[in-house]
């Protein structure tokens, strides 16, 4: 398991070899949820599972991408980030951080 940032903004990524495939499950924030699935097959394009007010999708999308990519393989990304009343500087924050783990695929 990968992780960044501290306190209440530490998200963490963890990968999941499953025969040539890959799961990665996305978490961190106040309360790790799944608030959205992304599948990348290679030559594809990502299919998206968006719950109903979520938007971890935008930081699950790139990571599904970049692996598939690396790896030529299908690719699961699940999961989600939340800290409660976040303001838009902490969403920001949470951002930056997922996108750091995006960097260690």
């Amino acid at each position: 398991m990968i992780t960044a940032g501290e306190g209440k903004y530490k998200v963490w990524l963890r990968v999941e070899e499953l025969s040539d495939n890959r799961l990665y499950i996305l978490g961190g924030g106040e309360r790790p949820h799944i608030g959205s699935v992304v599948v990348k097959e290679p030559g594809r394009d990502p299919v998206l599972v968006k719950l109903e007010g979520h938007y971890d999708h935008l930081v699950l999308e790139p990571i599904a991408v970049k692996a598939c990519d690396k790896y030529k393989t299908t690719v699961v990304a699940v999961g989600g980030v939340h800290v409660d009343n976040a303001s838009e500087d902490e969403i920001k924050k949470l951002v930056e951080n997922c996108r750091e783990l995006e960097k260690c695929i």
